[in-house]
């Protein structure tokens, strides 16, 4: 068994000067070797173990993607305390109570943005010792006792280091396998969020295992930009880095994703459901508006791309002819499409965090994106089913990590077994009982198994609805077929104890806008486009055509277009993306009794 400190410090001996990261600054991007990001931990580190950081305490992060979040979440591992993400987008309450609850001593912010949220709660944060800020614009003339900035922690850090030459490595010796490494609060779709504890020899563990069941290699090239406090990010950006010894690309900024893309080319790719959505309806608006020759050919090719991967994806032997018309539509169409997506180089892409579409999915390994999907939560660090290079197969979450052990209770909940399941909620013993059985991690997914070990994902156990016919519904499974819609970004199927099935439909902007003007649709404002005639005519078309799919108890009867977007910032929405249920059905519930009354 291992621990952070051992597994980084091997790294750094290993690769010394080569480049661990990468961060673009006023156009140009700066490299940063493994040496380097090693000196910066350790001034972290020392720092804060001379400011009274003890073992086991917890400090906590706040800011988007950069260097510096990833050397404070090291400098606090390594000194052995547990570094507490916290969203970059949180509002200062979410804040506070992240803060408060896991008793932080410390809390590093990334900006005047988020030293503001510190500033509407400092008195109620009893226990925050400092506050430490690396982008100091517009705060040259801010004074106050308990902040400083990350320059002068890192002097502060340099100074304890010539005081005390071995401290820091005494400290990284000391951090043990079961010591809690990080603090990881889930998003929090039912309730507020808690604190998953995962321990040092979870987190090694998971490192390896992810860059081995799907290789990766140390000349690979990532790109990071979702959310760093979330366990999906810290895989490639923090764990599989020190573990496998990629290079970490940073993007500049959230606006900026498919620009740095493009630049990087990254070798392996992740992004959520909603990304790969957006590119997959980026890709559909590009070809709509090619000229009549071009559609053409792309529909040709795209025919061919989606008979193949039927087959493989169902495991059956693609023949001789087909494989030879592939290769040519690939060169002459996808590549060239790839390319403009910054695609070129991507070995392997997974989509994580939430359910995509299985016609998403289909989408890019038609096109010769190897997008494949990965299952797991928080609470097992992460990844519990992975698909392999090549064996992806169709409706599926893939087998198990390569030493990860499932089975599924009486009611189809999934449970889990692995060295990567975590120790617990920190200060919820009640929460830790309740997902913790027998060392099995209660998930609250229903899935089902099939013959070659492969699990399918039918819904979230609290989410299934039984109808006042008596019925079990899954509503995810209508869910991802309607957001396969490239109109629809995404669907919360209604029916609780009602006669029938509803849903609540938030459009996809871009391809309805298009929609909208291609058949000259006037509106001035968001609201107006959901509630035109014609757009209520192409959603109920969409759903017609999921509904021919589906058993008759499972048809939706009833739909309306939510008129606002939903905003992670009014709660509506996980930092993932995922739609938070319960607050949507009390929000629009004016909206919901209007379909049954």
């Amino acid at each position: 068994m291992e621990t952070v400190p051992q597994v980084f410090k091997e790294a750094v001996l290993k690769y010394a000067d080569r480049v661990a990261m990468r961060k673009k600054d006023y156009g140009l991007w700066h490299d940063i070797s493994w040496n380097e990001y090693y000196q910066k931990v350790k001034y972290v580190g020392c720092a804060l173990i001379s400011m009274g950081l003890e073992k086991g305490d917890r400090v906590s992060i706040i800011g988007d993607n950069c260097p510096e979040w990833i050397f404070a979440s090291m400098g606090i591992q390594c000194s052995g305390g547990a570094a507490t993400g916290i969203y970059a987008t949180n509002a200062w309450p979410q804040v506070e109570y992240v803060i408060n609850h896991s008793q932080s001593g410390f809390l590093f912010a990334e900006n005047e943005e988020q030293l503001d949220k510190w500033l509407m709660f400092k008195d109620k944060a009893p226990m925050l010792k400092k506050v430490i800020v690396w982008d100091t614009e517009g705060l040259r003339q801010f004074q106050d006792p308990a902040v400083m900035t990350f320059d002068e922690l890192m002097e502060m850090g340099l100074k304890a280091a010539e005081e005390s030459p071995g401290l820091f490595e005494l400290r990284m010796k000391e951090v043990m396998p079961d010591d809690v490494s990080v603090l990881i609060y889930t998003s929090g779709t039912t309730g507020p969020p808690k604190g998953a504890m995962l321990t040092h020899s979870s987190l090694t563990w998971m490192g390896r295992a992810i860059t081995t069941d799907n290789s990766m290699y140390d000349t690979d090239d990532i790109l990071s930009f979702l959310p760093l406090c979330h366990i999906y990010e810290q895989l490639f950006s923090i764990l599989g880095h020190i573990t496998n010894c990629h290079t970490v690309n940073f993007i500049e900024r959230m606006d900026t994703v498919t620009d740095n893309m493009i630049e990087i080319s990254p070798t392996v790719g992740y992004a959520v459901p909603r990304i790969w959505e957006k590119y997959h309806s980026a890709i559909t608006i590009k070809m709509s508006d090619a000229t009549w020759f071009k559609r053409l050919v792309f529909n040709a090719a795209l025919k061919i791309g989606k008979k193949r991967t039927g087959l493989r994806m169902n495991f059956k032997k693609v023949p001789v002819y087909l494989e030879l018309l592939y290769q040519f539509a690939y060169f002459t169409v996808f590549r060239k499409l790839k390319e403009r997506m910054g695609f070129d180089r991507l070995r392997v892409a997974y989509s994580g965090a939430a359910p995509i579409s299985p016609d998403v999915l289909h989408f890019f390994q038609s096109i010769g994106v190897n997008l494949v999907e990965a299952y797991g939560q928080t609470e097992g660090t992460g990844v519990t089913t992975l698909s392999r290079i090549g064996r992806v197969k169709f409706g599926t979450v893939g087998p198990p990590l390569t030493g990860v052990e499932i089975k599924l209770a009486g009611d189809g909940e999934i449970l889990v077994k692995s060295p990567g399941v975590f120790k617990g909620y920190f200060n919820n013993p009640e929460g830790t009982a309740e997902t913790l059985k027998d060392g099995w991690l209660y998930t609250g997914d229903v899935g089902e198994i099939d013959e070659d070990g492969y699990l399918k994902i039918t819904d979230r156990k609290k989410d299934i609805i039984v109808t006042a016919g008596g019925k079990n519904i899954t509503p995810q499974y209508i869910e991802n077929k309607l957001k396969a819609s490239i109109y629809i970004n995404d669907a919360v199927v209604i029916g609780d104890l009602r006669k029938f099935l509803s849903c609540l439909i938030m459009i996809d902007e871009d391809n309805v806008v298009k929609f909208a003007q291609d058949n000259k649709i006037q509106f001035s404002t968001y609201k107006d486009l959901t509630q035109d005639p014609m757009i209520n005519k192409l959603i109920q078309k969409e759903v017609d055509a999921v509904n021919e799919t589906l058993a008759r108890v499972e048809n939706i009867r009833k739909f309306a277009i939510l008129p606002k977007k939903l905003y992670e910032e009014d709660g509506e929405v996980t930092p993932t993306m995922k739609v938070k249920r319960k607050f949507v059905n009390e929000a629009f519930s004016d909206l919901i009794e209007g379909m049954y009354s």
